[in-house]
């Protein structure tokens, strides 16, 4: 297995919508043995899970979480060379009076650092980072 892949929260989130995006979906399936996820996108699922009232909505959510997501993709964590990469970064976009929130600044440099296309709706929050690569798959 070789990762090509990470993938951002929404991009994780679209098989839960009540009307996924069926090339998203058609992507996830076909790299399925290439995709991993960052720690931080990791805590962003839980966290809007676990902000979610009791509810069935909460219940998949946290099924899917467990059942799918854990057993199915790995989860790669923030290390020193991710933490050096963007401490770079956030220096050189800080100086040009640019400063994207802090965890996009995380999972750009999970990406950067392990040689990964980043997969994201939100092209706007990664496009300053030098060095990152993004791909959208809502269209085949």
């Amino acid at each position: 297995m070789t990762l090509r892949y990470l993938l951002d929260t929404n991009i994780v989130s679209e098989p839960l919508r009540p009307v996924p995006n069926q090339a998203v979906l058609e992507r996830l399936r076909e790299h399925q043995t290439e995709i991993a996820i960052a720690s931080v996108v990791w805590h962003e699922l839980w966290y809007g899970c676990y902000r979610l009232p009791e509810s069935n909505k909460r219940t998949l959510i946290d099924a899917y979480l467990k059942d799918v997501v854990a057993r199915a993709i790995p989860i790669l964590s923030y290390d020193p060379r991710a933490a050096l990469w963007h401490a770079e970064e956030r220096a050189r976009l800080a100086g040009v009076g640019r400063l994207p929130p802090f965890a996009d600044g995380q999972i750009a440099a999970i990406a950067a650092t392990n040689g990964l296309c980043l997969v994201t709706f939100n092209w706007d929050d990664f496009a300053p980072f030098q060095g990152l690569r993004l791909e959208e798959w809502r269209q085949s």
